[in-house]
């Protein structure tokens, strides 16, 4: 492999560095290293300069070293005309309010279903102001690695990431929450016993089953925050999707148990239980919803009037996803505390379905661009599971 020169700014350590030998691997080794000190600026590093050197060890003494905060690293790096003036600034930007938090404030937040995987979409997302954005690695395109990349692009904008897992595992629950989104969705929640699990797959022990490795995870700033064991579980929300009608005979019981944040309502799926499934819409379906709905919504009536979910009055949140029949409006309207109302692929779908549709139209002198304005693609109508 040929060797490839270091970033500028590392060339402003004292000691002479002339190669990185694996640039890809999680050890980079530094040849020709003249003096086992490294130097930043007024901070040192010793080494051992026949021994390879971890580039993320050598970011995160920095970080530590540094006495005027927490959190801090070189990049990204002020330039400067002086070699060894080399200053680090805050890694991380202020952060906005959690999820969990706004929730708490009694906020009614809007979000959308993320099932593309692009990076780009995830971006705009973010910037065109979603109080959150759900990754969906149960029916969207990617995997871990995928979900990583979007989780990026929505941290750029400050938007909160949410991921739904393609299952109510221990495995996928530890894999989704070293990536550090704020909160995680289980899927096809139907007691309280499954609901019990999943808190449990998101806390360490002796509180839970999660595999421990946060001195190295994206969830702890790569082992640089060194709050993230004190305030992980404080932060997290924890949502369950209710999809059957089994769940919602036991809904009460799932959003009692202690550690669920938030109900989420699975439209699509609960019809399919009911035998409904190319009509989602059937006001039986409608029924079971609002009894849902409700069992959530009104005040706990347990003996020391609090449940344990950590909505209002220890009560768990309640959220759902739009449809044609049921709009964010009238979600809103009934008390629902997280709304969903768009999906990324179903956005670009409905808009390319319009655009080639009003140009045909102009063709054939049928119609204006003014008609049907209001009109619903039949396909938009039905997703969320």
């Amino acid at each position: 492999m040929n060797p490839v020169s270091p970033p500028e700014p590392y060339a402003a350590a004292t000691s002479t560095v002339s190669a990185f030998t694996c640039p890809n691997s999680a050890l980079l080794p530094l040849t020709k290293i003249k003096s086992k000190t490294l130097s930043f600026g007024p901070t040192k590093i010793s080494t051992n300069a026949s021994s390879p050197i971890s580039l993320s060890s050598v970011f995160s003494t920095l970080a530590h070293k540094n006495q005027n905060t927490k959190l801090k690293s070189l990049l990204p790096i002020r330039s400067s005309s002086s070699v060894g003036d080399i200053s680090a600034v805050d890694a991380v930007p202020s952060k906005s309010p959690s999820v969990k938090s706004r929730l708490h404030n009694g906020e009614t937040l809007y979000g959308i279903f993320l099932c593309s995987f692009c990076p780009t979409i995830a971006e705009i997302a973010g910037l065109a102001g979603y109080d959150f954005a759900v990754v969906d690695m149960e029916h969207g395109y990617g995997g871990i690695s995928d979900a990583l990349q979007c989780l990026r692009a929505l941290a750029a904008t400050q938007t909160p990431a949410i991921l739904r897992l393609p299952e109510s595992s221990a495995t996928w629950a530890k894999k989704a929450l070293d990536l550090g989104p704020q909160g995680v969705m289980f899927p096809m929640i139907d007691g309280p016993k499954s609901a019990k699990k999943a808190v449990s797959y998101c806390r360490y022990p002796p509180n839970g089953v999660r595999g421990a490795a946060h001195p190295i995870v994206r969830a702890s700033g790569y082992g640089i925050d060194a709050g993230y064991l004190g305030n992980f579980e404080e932060n997290l929300l924890i949502m369950c999707q209710v999809e059957s009608v089994e769940a919602v005979e036991k809904i009460e019981e799932i959003a009692a148990v202690e550690g669920v944040d938030c109900i989420q309502m699975g439209p699509l799926d609960l019809s399919a239980s009911m035998g409904y499934l190319w009509d989602p819409g059937n006001k039986k379906v409608r029924e079971m919803i609002r009894a849902a709905e409700t069992a959530i919504l009104r005040p706990p009536n347990n003996k020391n009037g609090s449940s344990g979910g950590s909505g209002g009055d220890g009560r768990a949140y309640l959220s759902g996803f739009a449809m044609p029949f049921d709009t964010p409006r009238d979600l809103k309207a009934r008390g629902y505390h997280m709304v969903s109302g768009a999906v990324d692929v179903g956005l670009f779908s409905n808009a390319a379905i319009e655009n080639v549709k009003r140009f045909k139209m102009c063709l054939t002198g049928d119609g204006s661009d003014d008609e049907e304005e209001g009109e619903k693609d039949g396909d938009e109508k039905y997703w969320s599971e």
